[in-house]
């Protein structure tokens, strides 16, 4: 083991010796020393650091929310499902849970369908509103 030690020493050292003095290397694949610029930073938007995204990419506005629950919970009052609302199965499913709180309810339990139900029909609703009310609102349509 020494002596492999003792053969590598002299090697390193020539390596050292070599790495002083610098090549000049010119090749078609290197590029003039120009600062590359990034295509995606905007001058002097959001205080000079580079954005993919518009401050406001979701555009928030309460009227979408707003309009949105409400368009929501119109049709979901309904009582189309045997006499009940979809709305009114879920509130009642939550009481029925909390009846026995600590625990947590059954896979089995039809509150896990109309919790399903009612968020998929609201985060539709919010969705197409958003969509429908941007899009009127900028003039897409």
């Amino acid at each position: 083991m020494a002596s492999s030690s003792i053969a590598v020493a002299p090697a390193a050292s020539a390596i050292v010796a070599s790495s002083t003095t610098r090549p000049s290397l010119s090749s078609g694949f290197l590029k003039s020393r120009v600062a590359a610029r990034n295509p995606l930073k905007v001058a002097r938007a959001s205080g000079g650091r580079t954005t993919c995204f518009e401050r406001d990419w979701l555009r928030t506005d309460l009227n979408v929310i707003g309009f949105g629950l409400i368009g929501w919970l119109a049709p979901s009052s309904v009582p189309a499902i045997s006499g009940n609302s979809l709305t009114g199965l879920f509130f009642s499913s939550i009481g029925t849970e909390l009846a026995h709180f600590p625990t947590p309810p059954a896979l089995t339990s039809q509150f896990w369908l109309w919790l399903t139900l009612w968020h998929l029909g609201l985060f539709i609703t919010l969705t197409f509103g958003q969509i429908g009310f941007k899009g009127r609102t900028e003039e897409y349509f």
